[in-house]
């Protein structure tokens, strides 16, 4: 019960934060849901939070919604969601967490610009390229379940003010946050949890977006923009460190090291692949693969088996060859 009270506060913040950026709520989000929730119930959870947020805020300024950009990006990001949701089935979407987070951290330099340079945006923005950017939008959604801040340049360069940003986005996801929930059900990835997390995330965001809908006009459009950039980082920070947290455990991925007095020895562990690297004295490097069969075994179990092993050879003696050893252990090598 007291992490569904704190992802109502977070959550309260993040879309708070979000009327003030111009987006990111569901970005901001990711790591604190995925904490409590499976990683392809994330995406879920966020559709059904956005998706009440953008209603409220479409509710709220309606009348600063510019409609010639919905009808441009929203008709090719449904077709792109639904292909981010049949991917989100079959691959494991901590590795495009961890993208989308390098992606993010790359706002830093317009956090550092000066004022000056900040104010300095496009007034006219050509929109030509909005269906292509609802393209990709709809399908990092589909697969995330939210876009949020990755987008937010393309709302800039088309001279739009923080109204308008807020409205037009609103507008934007609010559809392709109702086709991903209904896919999302069709596809069995909602359980009690999932739509647990969904509706608090939602009963915040509808608190929220009353709230700020007073606070916005007093922000200087310059400031909307810094803090929008600053969010952008910070998200990015979050995801990368929780996506790397999720790829090192399911991955299994773990880096060794020891030393003797002949020989250093590092070795890189990925699912049942051991990369290692042994010099050797007098002058001797080995280059060792080793592969174990035993996918899900706990390297430090006794009935975890090394076997396969490529060694590449590099000496000044011997020149270079390749051996190939067939070893059975009950416990691994020990480096």
């Amino acid at each position: 019960m007291a992490g569904w009270f704190l992802l109502f506060g977070i959550a309260f913040i993040a879309f708070a934060l979000s009327a003030v950026s111009g987006g990111g709520a569901g970005l901001v989000l990711m790591p604190v849901l995925g904490l409590l929730l499976r990683p392809e119930g994330v995406p879920v959870a966020l559709s059904i939070g956005t998706a009440v947020s953008s209603v409220s805020r479409i509710i709220l300024f309606f009348r600063n919604i510019r409609w010639h950009v919905v009808l441009r990006f929203v008709p090719p990001a449904l077709p792109a969601a639904w292909a981010g949701v049949l991917l989100l089935r079959q691959l494991e979407p901590a590795y495009l967490n961890l993208l989308l987070g390098l992606f993010l951290i790359s706002n830093l330099p317009l956090v550092l610009r000066r004022q000056r340079e900040i104010e300095t945006v496009p007034q006219a923005g050509n929109i030509a390229w909005l269906p292509v950017v609802g393209t990709l939008a709809g399908f990092v959604s589909g697969f995330t379940g939210a876009v949020g801040l990755l987008f937010n340049r393309f709302y800039h360069r088309l001279g739009l003010n923080k109204q308008e940003i807020v409205a037009t986005r609103a507008a934007n996801d609010v559809l392709l946050h109702l086709v991903k929930v209904v896919l999302y059900v069709s596809y069995g990835m909602l359980d009690r949890a999932t739509l647990t997390a969904g509706v608090v995330v939602a009963m915040a965001a509808l608190i929220s977006s009353v709230c700020m809908k007073f606070s916005l006009r007093h922000i200087p459009d310059h400031l909307f923009r810094k803090i929008g950039h600053g969010a952008a980082v910070a998200a990015g920070v979050a995801m990368m460190v929780i996506a790397g947290n999720q790829i090192v455990t399911k991955d299994r991925i773990g880096v060794h090291y020891s030393r003797e007095s002949s020989e250093i020895k590092i070795a890189l562990d990925w699912r049942q692949h051991r990369v290692a690297l042994e010099l050797e004295k007098p002058a001797e490097i080995e280059v060792r693969h080793t592969m174990n069969p035993q996918i899900g075994t706990s390297p430090n179990s006794a009935e975890f088996q090394y076997t396969l092993s490529h060694i590449l050879h590099v000496s000044i003696i011997d020149g270079i060859y390749v051996t190939h050893v067939d070893t059975r252990h009950t416990n691994a090598p020990d480096i």
